[in-house]
């Protein structure tokens, strides 16, 4: 067993468990994934690089929860569409080191149509 699908057992199991899967269809799902990414978001609004230094060496544990939230929906979503998580990720990234090839990409931030 990966340690994907460990953690997605984790995740159905305590799912399974409260009975929540009526309440879990995709869309209600990844309304749920955003607004636990905007939770991670808030720790950082309307603070500058030195504050949010400062905030994270503080803070790291609130925000370690908030992004555990956001796996949880991850891992929810990718387990009731059947789709294999390492799989798609590794494609992605291979799909992004397509669009973002280092000789071209290598220290900018625009996107890959304008390199």
């Amino acid at each position: 067993m990966t340690e994907i699908e460990r953690l997605t057992d984790i995740v159905i199991r305590f799912r399974d468990e409260r009975d929540w899967k009526q309440f879990h269809n995709p869309k209600d799902a990844a309304l749920s994934l955003m607004l636990e990414a905007a939770e991670v978001l808030e720790h950082f609004q309307w603070k500058n690089p030195k504050e949010i230094e400062e905030y994270v060496a503080v803070h790291k544990a609130d925000i370690s929860e908030e992004l555990a939230d956001v796996m949880y929906f991850v891992f929810l979503m990718s387990h009731d569409m059947g789709i294999d998580l390492a799989d798609a990720f590794v494609k992605k990234m291979q799909k992004n080191a397509e669009h973002y090839p280092v000789h071209k990409a290598k220290g900018k931030h625009v996107k890959y149509d304008k390199l």
